[in-house]
């Protein structure tokens, strides 16, 4: 007779026959538990220990799309990755496939706003208590919630608690930190869900080993309308000031003659992270980097941009507005001059929860933030997006964009992109609207 155990984040398999018993990574369950019914051998499952969570039906009706995507994920075996825009509602597509499953579940989201916006959710649609990890939370529950960081502290001790993890934003998923939790929990049923996840051979191959292969996918061209709000991208091309414009030439100009002295390029990711590791051992590129990281800053932070940003929102009113940018000091110093709450990561959370309660009330028609609410916000009428300064990336960019695209009648959405003109911010520009 064979004997499954779970101890700490491993699969034991002991053999009545006196073998030392084999282990394996958790994940491999699944595996196993086939293996072992193909062969038809004979097996005692004391591995999963999944509390019971009894019938799940939710008031949530499944748009057409939800429902297909909960097919797909059913018929690949319960495992699998979903690739819905922002607005598109993955949660509610989350909440049919527990139900169709009806099995302890752990949902797994990259933040603390994520994390109490996900338990607001599931407490409505099932009427349970609904467990919380994280944020000095430590209530474990049939279903629960937990951050990336508390889900993958606790992988040894919880790992077999849940038959279902629902991996929000799985495109984290494979950073060395949080790939233990796909590892190290026993879980045969398992559903990763992101607004974009990109088509980096690597990273498909690798969520495809801990959760399963992408499944089901629309993007937000194909739900603009009628599932999401229409919307338009307007990309404003802003001049630096004479002074900026100077200041910007002079430290590019130091980045850009280490290059050619060199001979290098730089074409790719690959290209640029190579010459950061030079950098470190080389005064030079050292100081080629400092001066292209100086301009950088000048082209992100221009004044030209506050100037027109303060024109568009004057101009526009009543319309709910996003502002985003890449570093925290602009975010400030327009939150200054302009009088608009902030958030980045150093807002604590009570005044974090009070602004965006405020923000969804509408008693603050405007708010600034840097990449801390690229993912996380939910806010039906907020119309306008301004993205001050980013990086290339096209997910942020999708994930920005699909902050004012929850769908409300009448709405029409507009994200503005404010780029320095003449600068290399317009070539990160065109990388990020690059699918």
């Amino acid at each position: 007779m064979i004997v499954l155990r779970f101890d700490r984040g491993v699969l034991v398999v002991e053999d009545d026959d006196g073998k030392p018993p084999m282990r394996r990574r958790a994940n491999e369950y699944p595996t196993v538990l086939r293996d072992l019914k193909e062969r038809g051998v004979d097996y005692r499952d004391e591995a999963l220990k999944a509390p019971p969570v009894g019938a799940l039906r939710s008031r949530f009706e499944a748009r057409d799309y939800q429902s297909e995507a909960v097919q797909s994920w059913e018929e690949a075996g319960f495992r699998g990755i979903v690739v819905l825009p922002t607005g598109a509602g993955k949660t509610i597509m989350a909440i049919k496939a527990m139900e169709r499953l009806e099995a302890a579940t752990l949902v797994v989201v990259p933040t603390i706003v994520l994390m109490e916006q996900w338990r607001g959710t599931l407490a409505d649609a099932f009427g349970v208590e609904i467990g919380a990890l994280g944020g000095g939370s430590r209530d474990v529950k049939p279903i629960t919630v937990s951050t990336y960081d508390s889900a993958a502290l606790r992988a040894r001790e919880l790992g077999d608690r849940f038959a279902l993890i629902v991996f929000d934003e799985v495109h984290h998923l494979p950073a060395p930190s949080y790939a233990g939790i796909a590892i190290n929990y026993l879980a045969p049923y398992r559903l990763g869900l992101t607004a974009t996840l990109g088509r980096d051979e690597g990273v498909l191959e690798v969520l495809g080993g801990l959760v399963g292969p992408v499944v089901y996918e629309k993007g937000v061209e194909e739900l603009a309308g009628k599932h999401l709000s229409e919307y338009t991208i307007r990309t404003v091309n802003v001049p630096l000031s004479p002074a900026e414009k100077l200041e910007y030439d002079r430290q590019f100009a130091v980045y850009k003659g280490f290059l050619q002295r060199r001979g290098l390029r730089i074409r790719s990711t690959r290209d640029y992270l190579l010459f950061v590791k030079r950098s470190g051992v080389d005064p030079e590129a050292r100081r080629a980097l400092m001066a292209r990281n100086a301009a950088m800053d000048v082209a992100l932070n221009s004044r030209s941009k506050e100037e027109y940003l303060r024109s568009l929102l004057v101009a526009n009113p009543e319309e709910k507005a996003i502002i985003f940018t890449r570093h925290n000091k602009l975010v400030y110093r327009i939150s200054r001059s302009l009088l608009i709450p902030a958030i980045t990561h150093q807002t604590v959370k009570e005044e974090r929860e009070e602004i965006l309660d405020r923000f969804r009330r509408g008693v603050y028609r405007r708010i600034i933030t840097s990449q801390v609410l690229d993912e996380g916000i939910d806010v039906p009428d907020a119309s306008l997006a301004v993205i001050l300064s980013g990086t290339g990336s096209s997910r942020e960019f999708i994930q920005r964009l699909g902050r004012v695209l929850r769908k409300k009648e009448g709405k029409q959405a507009t994200l503005y992109e404010l780029v320095s003109f003449g600068t290399a911010e317009t070539r990160m520009s065109r990388r990020r609207k690059e699918q």
